[in-house]
């Protein structure tokens, strides 16, 4: 879950020039190109991922081309119901992102629907009259698992999600369309940009997520790809070996579950995620007896409501636990190190040293992250192909997000492939 959040930053060279465009429609525009640039990332199969647990971290960086850098930092906030909170930034560019994620898992016959309530708000720091720079808020679509009981098993991103300018009255509404029943096409878009202020709308939004997305001015008819996901290449960030994480970061944590089920030992894969929430269940219970409140580690409540620093942000819940306002890039990368350890290097002993502000030369490059950590995947296959050419056999792990649960997992066969296919809903 909060490494597949960093699918949002992945393709650094839309993100990283939003700065450099001077008008605020194009601006608006580039930023709408950025959002739809991520929902192509996908593993393969129908999958769901590993809960993460209350405290649960995860850190990555990006090492961009110009010899800067992105920082990424991400803490489980809540459990019940699950919430992810994040923080991501380039200083040198002048980029922040703060988000929370709250999916709710619910079942619909023969669907299974992760409703993505939450929002990330991305602001151009040194662009803008308000107070930290200009801010767009992002919401997320709804994702869909078809045919969990009988039929092809397919993944859809559906319903409308919004990108929001108020300091420039613009907004994006964005479809995301199912398939219909008898008719349609997957993987759909469709949307339009609008001046709130004045009601015009200035761009209509066609396409596929999973392929060649545009936007028309309606004004003068002229149409431009925004993007075209059919060949592009993501950038995942960085993550420092096991051996620098501590217990609770994402991979560490789980890295036992994961190699039992690349080894297709279930019962062992079942035994280590069954003592990791048994750890959990005897945590909760000590802190109900001593009547301790539990905080993050990482991320603090937000300060909203009218007056407060941060108003009009109080959806996040949660935001970074640090003052992140160094008068220069390099300040603010020796605050963002000094809050976890985020590259190789660094340990929680070492949270931060002035050779972490440099790309590494001569050290061995850095472990990337798998990207496939969330959802149910969304490959529109039912199986995927090893580099020989042939479909996995069943049990084969692709990352963190392969079924677990103990009990009563629904298993059936594919009517169209012959797959056995497993779905096990997130507990809740």
């Amino acid at each position: 879950m909060l490494e597949r959040i960093t699918n949002f930053m992945a393709h650094p060279e839309l993100l990283l020039p939003l700065p450099e465009v001077h008008d605020p429609v194009q601006r608006f525009l580039s930023v709408v190109k950025f959002y739809l640039s991520g929902w192509h990332i996908k593993p393969p199969g129908v999958k769901k991922p590993l809960n993460p647990i209350l405290g649960e971290i995860f850190t990555g960086y990006w090492d961009y081309p110009d010899n800067t850098r992105g920082y990424y930092i991400s803490e489980q906030t809540s459990h019940h119901p699950p919430k992810s909170s994040y923080f991501f930034m380039a200083p040198e560019h002048g980029i922040r992102i703060d988000g929370a994620l709250v999916p709710r898992s619910k079942f619909l016959g023969n669907s299974a629907a992760s409703m993505m309530e939450g929002v990330a708000i991305l602001r151009l720091m040194d662009v803008g009259k308000s107070r930290g720079g200009e801010k767009y808020f992002l919401t997320q679509p709804n994702m869909y698992a078809r045919g969990i009981l009988f039929g092809k098993m397919k993944y859809e991103l559906g319903d409308h999600s919004f990108v929001r300018c108020p300091e420039n009255g613009l907004v994006a509404d964005v479809e995301f369309k199912t398939k219909g029943y008898f008719g349609g096409t997957y993987n759909a878009i469709g949307g339009v940009i609008r001046n709130e202020k004045t009601g015009e709308t200035l761009y209509e939004l066609s396409g596929m997520w999973s392929g060649e997305m545009v936007a028309r001015n309606v004004m003068t008819g002229k149409k431009e790809v925004l993007f075209d996901a059919t060949h592009a290449r993501h950038t995942p960030p960085n993550v420092r070996p096991l051996e620098e994480q501590d217990e609770g970061e994402s991979q560490k944590l789980w890295h036992r579950t994961v190699v039992a089920i690349k080894d297709q030992n279930h019962e062992a894969a079942t035994d280590e995620k069954t003592k990791i929430e048994d750890r959990q269940r005897e945590l909760a219970a000590q802190r109900q007896q001593s009547s301790t409140e539990w905080h993050p580690k990482l991320f603090r409540k937000v300060r909203g409501g009218p007056g407060g620093s941060e108003e009009g942000e109080e959806d996040l819940d949660w935001i970074l636990a640090a003052s992140i306002d160094g008068p220069t890039p390099d300040a603010m990368s020796e605050q963002i190190l000094s809050v976890a350890p985020i590259v190789r290097g660094q340990t929680s002993q070492n949270s931060s040293s002035s050779t972490s502000l440099k790309t590494p030369s001569a050290a061995a490059p850095p472990s990337a992250a798998s990207n496939d950590l969330i959802d149910f995947g969304q490959s529109d296959n039912s199986t995927s192909v090893s580099g020989n050419g042939q479909a996995p056999p069943v049990g084969t792990s692709h990352g963190l997000q392969d079924p677990l649960e103990p009990g009563q997992p629904v298993k059936r066969v594919d009517t169209l492939t012959s797959d056995l296919d497993e779905f096990v809903d997130a507990k809740s």
